[in-house]
């Protein structure tokens, strides 16, 4: 997209933990505060998709305006999620992640749930 290198998930909780330190917002980044934030820049990405249809949306994601700002409201979603795990101090990341699917895996396990939302 950019012709950056691609980089880890700590890679991206380094950033933006330089990037909070820099402003000093730390004193900011409570779990409330940035629960709420995630959730604000939540709501600013699904207005991207509002008002349109299913069909409406999957056109809409194609390279122009609408998708780059798509991208940067899911960008909002991540690095707020990302300062959250910082502020919180979850050691790992990833494995939170991996044990969360795993978890959900046994929960709705793929032959019984296989093309099925509920």
């Amino acid at each position: 997209m950019s012709g950056r290198p691609t980089l880890t998930l700590e890679d991206l909780r380094d950033q933006v933990r330089a990037f909070v330190a820099a402003r000093d917002w730390q004193r900011f980044h409570s779990g409330k505060n940035l629960s709420i934030s995630i959730a604000i820049e939540a709501a600013e990405l699904m207005e991207c998709f509002q008002w349109q249809s299913d069909q409406e949306a999957r056109e809409s994601a194609v390279p122009d305006g609408a998708l780059a700002y798509a991208v940067d409201e899911l960008a909002d979603v991540l690095i707020y999620c990302l300062a959250m795990a910082n502020a919180l101090q979850v050691d790992d990341l990833g494995a939170a992640v991996l044990d969360k699917l795993e978890r959900s895996g046994d929960k709705y396990p793929a032959d019984v749930f296989w093309g099925r939302f509920k």
